[in-house]
């Protein structure tokens, strides 16, 4: 019998499917998991802060806190800004730890609250500021970021995230970049409500201190004239509501407390 090769109908070492879809799927059941799996330790993250004790933050602060804190830092202004937070914490705050300022020179028209205490407040915003009741605002605003451990939370986010890439990537990738960019203390961003809460914070700060807050008003009206005409320049509470609403938010809760807010 005479032998006749056939060409097969099939290929087992083809798919029918398509590449790219394929590709899609795996892409996506992929991001499902590291969203659920970032969730998870988001939720963990919640759950675990309010028992944090500030030793093991000041722990965490010390390997993380970033080189610009230890850069750029007008010490002189720093020595002289020292004092006014001390008075404030002594008198109207009460936080686990000692707060420090450190004044950046910087043009960013901001101020961040760091782990374990640190404030750095960049000269761009020092510089817009014309009198103690608008420092003793921001000052208390950050602090009132320590009380309710806002940086935590926006920090144990991004560590979250950072360890989900690290452990399905490895250390050196796109990816694991972008997620270390959520662990830069430089750029933390806080929600509405926590931003609102830090607001309301500031404002019980300044009328201890002082028994009005005409200093907050003056300071928001400022920034708002500054971002009007540089909208680009101005960071502080960027990604939240524009400076006219919080006007309005401030005079609302002076209302509501009684506080002076007119002189």
């Amino acid at each position: 019998m005479k032998f006749i090769p056939r060409r097969s109908t099939s290929n087992v070492n083809v798919t029918k499917t398509s590449a790219m879809r394929e590709f899609f799927i795996l892409a996506g059941g992929l991001l499902t998991i590291i969203l659920v799996l970032y969730l998870i330790l988001g939720f963990a993250v919640e759950m675990a802060i309010p028992h944090l004790s500030p030793q093991i933050e000041q722990t965490i602060a010390a390997g993380l806190l970033p080189h610009m804190a230890e850069n750029n830092v007008d010490t002189i202004r720093s020595r002289k800004l020292q004092p006014l937070l001390d008075q404030l914490q002594k008198r109207c705050a009460v936080l686990p730890y000692h707060c420090k300022v450190k004044i950046i020179d910087s043009p960013r028209v901001n101020a961040l609250a760091l782990p374990g205490g640190a404030i750095l407040i960049f000269s761009g915003l020092l510089d817009k500021l014309t009198s103690e009741n608008e420092l003793a605002f921001v000052l208390g605003h950050e602090m009132g970021h320590f009380v309710h451990r806002d940086h935590l939370r926006a920090l144990g986010r991004g560590l979250a995230f950072l360890a989900i890439s690290t452990t399905l990537f490895g250390p050196h990738n796109q990816i694991t970049s972008l997620a270390t960019k959520f662990v830069n203390l430089t750029e933390l961003s806080f929600s509405r409500h926590q931003e609102a809460a830090a607001d309301r914070y500031a404002l019980e700060v300044l009328h201890c201190a002082y028994g009005h807050v005409e200093g907050a008003l003056t300071f928001f009206k400022k920034l708002a004239a500054v971002q009007s005409s540089h909208a680009n320049k101005v960071s502080f509470f960027s990604s939240h509501p524009l400076f006219p609403e919080r006007i309005q938010n401030i005079k609302a809760y002076c209302r509501q407390q009684g506080f002076s807010c007119n002189r």
